[in-house]
């Protein structure tokens, strides 16, 4: 079965795998350069010994704060060798194929040793875990969402601490776990450790006799696990919430995200039978399709539940699966782009913790809870004694087709991105920018235009750029509420209007002051604006208004404004 998820990985990131460097997923480009830029800030880590939880490589001079931007330290660190010998963008299509495979791999080995005895239901299981349409939906942009290969086996030894001898022992194990997942992404750990949480209660509410049993060393093991975990993660939680350029609460352009309830009955754009346009308005983006099940299989859970309501685990898991299929539709519900009540996330959203979330994503755990119920169920029916058990399995087979083949993986769509002008890989640029200089592209890079970050990203960070695409508190005042990027900046609004419009304005005096101030705060050495770049043009004209006549060199116009930068503001 893993090599069966490792083709079925291989198979859905396969447009990428042709051509990673210059191919990219349709529609947002902006997570996957930033990841790569994640993966290029490890190397330096472990290279150059850099500190991991804050950099100034990028929004330069105030830096970024990356252990509230889920850094993937524990996974870009491992991939190192992998990123120096092929590049960043090898390393996150290679992230994203192993996520999915991994993922469905690591459940298939936990639900066929501990839930299920039946080979084929633990496949089934493991199948819908890794490639469930909320998984597709985040492989093309959020591999520290999809690499969940850890989360079974928390969960797992969660529940051996309900029942272990050696409780110290155990906790000790479930922290150095908990950690690790820290470091791939906290919010996918919270999803868990709430999930475990409403599950076991649920369990305990239907046999309230389990807890005489069971408090005694799960008290004991979860106070190691906290013990052992707070301090492996003290200091680097400290620097995400007390650091430098830390914030609190999400910007409010997520908080709000939720699920259409239509959206539990809809397959998700990357599917066989998804369609992208039928599925507008059901999810906040399609980086988001957290709950789209299918009316296919959204029917045989249901029906599954209600054959099965006498196992307790089945009620436990449909309880938990309802709770959080509920929150994740948001602050307002709403059915087919209708608002039709006010949801239970308006009462949690200011909750610390909670207020980091994004509510839309509680919808992967109710996917967790279908596969599970689905092995559950297979095997149920796979063992049934009747009459004529060849006909039984038959119909089993049968329910899974029907209720599967519609949400299929199909391969990722990808378009084309431009490549890495020449001039930086050609090492051109380092002729002008100095260790405490920046080289500024041009459009500034931001949440809409990220190609400045994979330039860096293409030297391992050797250069420093101002702006990028990263959370931040507002106008860089540490401890205010978060939002996507860094101070307002009047050079990146002005240049990314030009390159979306292709007016070219007319500065003044003033705006030409201003913008060199800026040039100066960020310690500007070069702007380089590619020959590729969308209104070139017009670019290249307004610029040169700003810092005289540029130069081409190779396939770049550059503006040394060393000079300009060095005076005196």
């Amino acid at each position: 079965m893993y090599a069966v998820f490792l083709l079925a990985a291989l198979w859905v990131t396969s447009r990428i795998w042709i051509d990673p460097a210059g191919r990219v997923a349709s529609l947002y480009s902006s997570d996957p350069a930033q990841v790569q830029f994640f993966l290029a800030h490890s190397v330096r880590v472990v290279l150059h010994g850099e500190f991991p939880f804050y950099t100034e490589q990028f929004n330069y001079p105030d830096g970024v704060n990356l252990m509230a931007n889920t850094a993937i330290l524990a996974l870009g660190i491992p991939m190192v060798p992998v990123t120096l010998l092929f590049g960043p963008a090898v390393s996150f299509v290679l992230l994203v194929t192993l996520g999915l495979a991994g993922t469905a791999a690591a459940w298939y080995h936990v639900l066929s040793r501990h839930l299920v005895r039946n080979r084929l239901a633990a496949a089934v299981g493991g199948w819908f875990c890794g490639f469930s349409s909320a998984m597709l939906s985040h492989a093309s942009w959020h591999p520290n969402i999809i690499s969940q290969y850890l989360l079974p086996f928390i969960v797992w030894r969660v529940l051996v601490l309900s029942r272990t001898r050696r409780p110290i022992r155990d906790g000790l194990l479930l922290a150095l776990l908990v950690t690790a997942q820290a470091f791939i992404n906290e919010e996918i750990l919270l999803f868990t450790a709430l999930t475990c949480a409403v599950f076991l209660l649920a369990v305990v509410v239907q046999e309230p006799h389990r807890w005489a049993a069971a408090w005694r060393p799960m008290a004991l093991g979860l106070s190691a696990c906290a013990v052992l975990a707070g301090a492996l993660l003290a200091y680097p939680l400290h620097i995400q919430f007390a650091g430098p350029m830390a914030y609190h609460g999400l910007s409010d352009a997520v908080r709000d995200y939720g699920n259409d309830i239509a959206a539990f009955f809809a397959p998700g754009s990357p599917t066989l039978g998804g369609n992208q346009r039928a599925n507008v308005g059901l999810a906040p983006n399609y980086s988001e399709e957290n709950a789209f099940l299918g009316w296919s299989l959204a029917l045989l859970t249901v029906g599954i539940v209600c054959w099965l309501r006498r196992e307790v685990m089945v009620r436990a898991l449909a309880v938990t699966g309802a709770l959080f299929a509920v929150l994740s539709l948001g602050e307002r519900i709403s059915w087919w782009h209708r608002e039709v009540a006010t949801g239970p996330w308006e009462w949690l959203v200011r909750l610390p913790l909670l207020d980091a979330v994004v509510p839309t994503r509680f919808g992967l755990i109710t996917s967790v809870t279908v596969a599970i119920l689905l092995a559950i169920a297979v095997e149920r029916a796979w063992s049934l004694r009747l009459p004529d058990r060849r006909t039984a399995r038959t119909l089993t087979v049968a329910g899974l087709v029907l209720a599967l083949l519609p949400i299929v993986p199909m391969p990722l769509n990808v378009v084309s991105r431009p490549p890495v002008p020449k001039f930086i890989t050609a090492d051109r640029w380092r002729a002008y920018v100095g260790p405490d200089q920046t080289l500024v592209p041009i459009p500034v890079p931001s949440m809409g235009n990220t190609n400045g970050m994979r330039w860096a990203a293409a030297t391992n960070l050797d250069f420093k750029i101002p702006g990028g695409y990263f959370l931040a508190p507002r106008n860089g005042n540490t401890g205010d509420p978060g939002r996507f990027g860094g101070r307002p900046s009047g050079v990146g609004e002005l240049l990314q209007e030009v390159a979306t419009t292709g007016r070219t304005p007319k500065l003044d005096d003033r705006q030409r002051r201003r913008f060199l101030d800026e040039l100066r705060h960020w310690r500007a050495a070069i702007l380089v604006l590619p020959f590729s770049q969308q209104n070139v043009e017009p670019l290249r004209r307004t610029v040169e208004q700003l810092a005289g006549p540029g130069r081409r060199e190779l396939d770049v116009w550059v503006w040394d404004v060393r000079t300009l930068t060095s005076r005196e503001a």
